[in-house]
């Protein structure tokens, strides 16, 4: 199993330039060692990029991605790292989807595929990460 996170959905939708084909490739590597997953976190920053459900639905059957919600001791954990990260100084916009979707691969215990690492890596540091 391995949690993809929106930053890799979003190269494949909108066929960015720079990481497009880099993201499809590691998606299609990751669904040859199990299911590919994503949260509710990850639906919703998603489903900005559509109109209709059934289109971001459909693109994510196609893609042969699952939708499973995040576990409550995840929530419970995305909020304990929030806090600390506040506590040092962190700035408060556009951050809490990362603790949800960190918090996520950390309790189950599964690899996140993103490009974004730099703070999965400093508050959970135990996340298999599969990054660029």
């Amino acid at each position: 199993m391995t949690l993809i996170d929106t930053n890799i959905l979003l190269d494949m939708v909108t066929e960015d330039p720079i990481w497009s084909d880099w993201s499809i490739r590691q998606l299609d590597m990751a669904s040859l060692k199990g299911p590919l997953l994503i949260n509710d976190v990850i639906y919703a920053e998603m489903s900005v990029r559509f109109e209709r459900i059934e289109s971001l639905d459909q693109m994510l059957e196609k893609a042969g991605i699952t939708l499973t919600a995040i576990p409550p001791p995840a929530l419970f954990l995305a909020s304990k790292v929030f806090q600390r990260y506040r506590a040092a100084g962190g700035i408060r916009s556009g951050v809490m989807p990362d603790f949800f979707i960190g918090a996520h691969a950390s309790i189950v215990g599964i690899p996140l595929l993103t490009r974004d690492t730099k703070r999965y890596r400093t508050y959970f540091p135990a996340i298999d990460l599969i990054d660029p």
